[in-house]
């Protein structure tokens, strides 16, 4: 049997039409064909799912509670010589408390070392491919039909204005009006370049290089996010912070993601074979991305190239989560701890019904196991009515580039491969993945932060859950409630609606005008600092 992994046939055993299909569709062939040969040779059947066989709880060790005041002691002069090898001028005595040969930060001085230390840190942003299931018209009504029946008229408003456009360039919430509002990277760079000034004021310098922005893109959409972040620089919220910081925040490191096909359907058996039927249409596959845990192997040059440009440690998260921003304090721990990486962690709630929760697996280790890919929607359910809290990944990371770098041919290689099975528009098919955060389960030294879900795990992965966030159909007296307050949406959307307001007003620096969110001046962002 031809060992279909190395064919040399330029249409890797695919027919002539499939083949031609896959490339007008932007899908890798060879590594299509790699996939599904190893499948079937059984390669992957070493991936077994994990078992949660308890649910951790907070212990201030290694899972930390990020919502209270927090206070760290370490040993002084091995940190000082650390952050000297880091090549910072940073006196830490001038920062905390120091007692004997120790010093001690409280929430204020890690604050402020975590600021001083934005030179060294870079910050992340997984992109995805195209909004499918965030517009998926089926997820969208499975979600709450109920609240779809409400909210209908400004789904189609934000489907009219992203659909088939990537995640980031799709609309982060409506306004009052249900105009749309900045776009998921507007905000994102946005939020980077307020961070960038704070750093600047607090020390009065304007190094070179600070909080340097890199991302994967797929080969579907990365064309259309080059043009974009061309039009971005003469972007309302960006323009007047890239000339007082002097950073061009668009001047993105980039790596390509390639396109996979979908696969068939599990219930089709072994072995599998390519889904050619997307939309009822013959010879017509469907391109679909290898989940975001690709990243090790598509940001590897990133990676390397940021650790050459002296870059220590780096934030990895969802372009959709607008949670997700730079957290001094964290940064500020892990760097006086030297972790191997700091994951955030919320607690679950009705809304969030994909990603992953946090579980003590087979090996009695800490893990990430994805909903409904790892495991099941009714294992978890079970779990929440035996009373155990579940802590659901904001997938969002903080890691040390040193030992990411020095690790990633082994992270490579043994993150598990899975695949899903799907049933929406296009059909029922099968998609294979590799998830991000199934790394906590190859790392044995690192924080899991237990964060508010208000505040850092603002996430949409569907077009409800922005429609939520922005508060539409509160006001409705058909809005959805529930006697339980974990399952009460109308009670979980307001705080979503106040998590927002918040979030915009001050990480985004934006301001209510007339019922529309707009930025902020320079000097009302330097008075705020």
């Amino acid at each position: 049997m031809r060992d279909l992994t190395t064919i040399n046939d330029k249409n890797y055993g695919f027919s002539p039409s499939l083949a031609a299909e896959m490339r007008n569709k932007g899908i890798d062939l060879r590594l299509t064909r790699k996939i599904l040969a190893k499948y079937n040779a059984g390669e992957f059947d070493r991936f077994q799912p994990v078992k949660a066989v308890g649910i951790p709880s907070v212990d201030g060790e290694k899972i930390i509670d990020f919502t209270g005041e927090l206070q760290v002691k370490v040993a002084l002069a091995t940190v000082q010589a650390k952050i000297d090898k880091w090549g910072l001028k940073i006196d830490l005595q001038q920062i905390c408390k120091v007692e004997g040969k120790e010093g001690i930060f409280d929430q204020k001085a890690l604050q402020q070392l975590g600021i001083l230390l934005y030179p060294v840190v870079g910050y992340g942003i997984l992109n995805g491919g195209s909004a499918s299931s965030y517009f998926d018209y089926k997820k969208n009504v499975a979600f709450n039909p109920q609240y779809f029946e409400i909210c209908q008229k400004e789904f189609s408003l934000i489907e009219k204005s992203g659909k088939n456009r990537s995640k980031g360039l799709v609309p982060a919430y409506l306004n009052e009006d249900s105009t749309p509002g900045a776009c998921f990277i507007e905000l994102k760079m946005r939020s980077l370049l307020i961070e960038i000034l704070r750093y600047q004021q607090l020390t009065g310098t304007k190094p070179q290089q600070l909080l340097p922005l890199f991302q994967m893109t797929s080969i579907y959409n990365n064309q259309e996010m080059a043009e974009a972040y061309q039009l971005f620089k003469n972007s309302l919220y960006l323009q007047e912070l890239v000339s007082e910081t002097g950073v061009e925040i668009t001047k993105v490191l980039t790596g390509v993601q390639p396109m996979l096909a979908a696969y068939t359907h599990s219930c089709l058996g072994r072995p599998k074979e390519i889904f050619t039927n997307a939309y009822g249409i013959e010879n017509t596959p469907l391109p679909m991305p290898g989940g975001h845990g690709q990243n090790f192997e598509i940001l590897r040059d990133c990676y390397q190239e940021l650790l050459q440009r002296g870059i220590k440690l780096i934030y990895l998260g969802n372009v959709d989560n607008l949670g997700f921003t730079v957290n001094p304090i964290a940064i500020a721990l892990l760097a006086l701890q030297g972790k191997q990486a700091g994951f955030e962690f919320s607690f679950r709630t009705v809304v969030d019904v994909k990603g992953g929760v946090l579980v003590l697996d087979q090996n009695n280790k800490l893990n990430c196991a994805d909903l409904g890919v790892a495991i099941s929607q009714e294992e978890v359910l079970a779990a929440e009515q035996r009373g155990e809290s579940i802590l659901f990944n904001c997938a969002t990371g903080l890691f040390d580039l040193e030992y990411l770098v020095s690790h990633l041919d082994c992270i490579i290689d043994n993150l598990p491969v899975r695949f899903s099975d799907q049933d929406k528009d296009a059909g029922r098919y099968s998609q294979a993945e590799q998830v991000t955060w199934e790394i906590i389960g190859m790392l044995d030294d690192f924080y899991i932060f237990g964060i508010d879900k208000f505040d850092r795990f603002l996430a949409a992965k569907l077009g409800v859950e922005t429609l939520l966030a922005s508060g539409i159909g509160l006001d409705d007296p058909r809005f959805p409630k529930g006697e339980d307050p974990k399952k009460d949406l109308k009670r979980i959307a307001i705080k979503l609606h106040h998590g927002l307001k918040q979030k915009l007003a001050t990480v985004y620096g934006m301001k209510k005008v007339r019922g529309r969110w707009e930025p902020k001046s320079i000097q009302e962002l330097r008075s705020e600092i």
